[in-house]
């Protein structure tokens, strides 16, 4: 497998590619809902150009042109493990019927202490870093009243989830300020952890970014039957990373992963969470922009890995260490019982940005141990689900990732987004491969690809079976420089336009985004 470009190829492919991995680059657009980003106009041009004269997409970008800034994180000093892990509180329904709840939500700014003792600006459903969870059950409708109090455009994508096209959050589709809308989830399938967030094009980058995503769990009667941890014992947790200046401010700018050093754990820089000597089922989501996540227990401890992005695995998965490239989601169970009261367990990230080659070691969550109150009667069996046989495929697509030296910009198959162009029409019923590739050439970057409306399956990844982590269904998979994944999926239920593009949401922002048409 290559290695990720080098700092010298990268600023011979040019600024734009070069603001993805290099430290401290990045492009940020003019205007947003959040304060400016800190920073000064760097070497590679004037607003609009990158490199020496090459004019971006500034048209596609639609926010008057680029300024290349140098970000650097100046985050006030915070001791790893001062601050407590916060659930995400359960968000009650404004009403019920006998087939339906209603729920109320609001984008607005806020103030939260990401880092302590420093309130800063968040763009949040009601106002918060993590929008409020909802907990919803399988075959039972979910209307979500959305309105919009910030000062740019929104759209809602409920991740994961199978919707009519009307409510699944396209680009384009907006609630513009001060307006509201309401969207619609049958919740046809299996149980499992979703996520919404903003899919405002051009806007989603930022807002992500500042707090616009939340949980939402969908739960179903034949899970709950099977023992695993629940209720008190079943926990979200979000993973993110932002940039922040010395007043504990987030500062955003498109493509600056390398500034985004610092690491929250539901919205808190490394808390920490007592846990009782039991077993916990976790939901780990990583909701941010562009960051994996390689994170391991402890001094490498084995724990259960037990469902991927849409629902539960097969059978129980025995893992060391997991990768989350943005927007996947793994469910895993701890069995804190074989540790005695008192002791303390880390969950580490050991991703290093600049060189996966080179293991880093950056806190992430501890976990303190305490007596256990009652009887644990939880459970993981053996045999989680059961999957359905495969269909045969009728139709073998290629997605190519990559990053055009024309357009300066990340593109699917060689073209930048257009919401008014249709890449790929797919009769109803029709099971269909996708060959997914991400090149070496013309530069090495890490992306994943995201589909809309319909899970999938893993065939191989480099003509290898998927390891166990892999064998659910997903909604969206990781591809390494030089890797080839094939996927399979059967697009049964609603018809019209959806999208698929890379969830490292920086590239999607600036194009890197096509449309599928389901037709009768």
């Amino acid at each position: 497998m290559a290695r990720p470009l080098s700092r010298r190829t990268m600023l011979g492919a040019g600024a734009w590619v070069a603001a993805t991995v290099t430290g401290g680059v990045a492009l940020t657009a003019r205007g947003g809902d959040g304060p400016a980003a800190a920073g000064q106009a760097g070497q590679f041009g004037p607003a609009g150009q990158l490199g020496t004269g090459h004019r971006g997409p500034a048209g596609h970008l639609g926010h008057g042109g680029l300024n290349v800034v140098t970000v650097a994180n100046r985050a006030p000093a915070t001791s790893p493990f001062s601050v407590p892990l916060p659930v995400p509180p359960v968000l009650a329904p404004s009403s019920t019927t006998s087939d339906t709840d209603t729920y109320d939500i609001t984008s607005r700014a806020g103030q939260e202490e990401l880092l302590p003792g420093h309130p800063a600006e968040v763009l949040g459903y009601n106002g918060t870093y993590i929008g409020p969870t909802i907990r919803a059950r399988v075959g039972r409708r979910v209307v979500v009243r959305h309105r919009n109090e910030l000062t740019k455009d929104t759209a809602v994508h409920l991740h994961g989830a199978h919707t009519l096209a009307a409510s699944d959050g396209f680009p384009t589709d907006v609630i513009a300020p001060g307006a509201a809308r309401a969207y619609e989830y049958p919740n046809e399938q299996p149980a499992t952890t979703l996520w919404y967030h903003d899919h405002a094009h051009h806007n989603e980058s930022e807002h992500i970014y500042r707090g616009l995503h939340g949980f939402y769990l969908l739960e179903d009667p034949a899970e709950a039957s099977l023992g695993l941890p629940s209720g008190d014992f079943d926990i979200p947790v979000m993973l993110s990373d932002a940039t922040f200046d010395a007043d504990g401010q987030l500062v955003y700018a498109l493509l600056d992963e390398a500034g985004r050093t610092t690491l929250l754990t539901n919205g808190r820089p490394a808390p920490y969470f007592e846990v009782q000597a039991r077993k916990y089922r976790f939901r780990l989501l990583n909701a941010a922009n562009m960051r994996i996540f390689d994170l391991v227990l402890g001094r490498n401890e084995e724990f259960t890995q037990i469902a991927g992005d849409g629902g539960l695995l097969p059978v129980p998965a025995r893992v060391r260490a997991l990768r989350l490239s943005p927007a996947e989601r793994v469910d895993i169970v701890i069995d804190f019982s074989r540790y005695q009261p008192g002791t303390q367990l880390q969950l580490t990230n050991t991703r290093n940005l600049l060189d996966p080659a080179a293991p880093v070691s950056q806190p992430v969550l501890r976990f303190d141990v305490v007596a256990a109150t009652g009887t644990d009667t939880s459970r993981v069996p053996t045999t989680l689900t059961s999957l359905p046989a495969l269909a045969p495929a009728t139709r073998v697509r290629d997605v190519v990732l990559a990053f055009d030296t024309v357009a300066y910009s990340f593109v699917l198959n060689g073209k930048v987004f257009d919401p008014n162009r249709v890449d790929f029409r797919i009769r109803r019923g029709t099971t269909e491969i996708w060959r997914i590739t991400n090149p070496v050439v013309p530069v090495a970057v890490y992306h994943n690809l995201h589909l809309h409306l319909v899970q999938f399956r893993v065939l191989d990844r480099n003509g290898a079976p998927p390891g166990p982590g892999e064998s659910g269904w997903k909604d969206t998979v990781l591809l390494a420089p030089g890797e080839t994944v094939r996927v399979q999926a059967t697009f049964s239920e609603y018809l019209g336009k959806f999208v698929y593009h890379c969830h490292a949401v920086d590239h999607a922002s600036i194009g890197m985004m096509a449309v599928f048409e389901t037709y009768a």
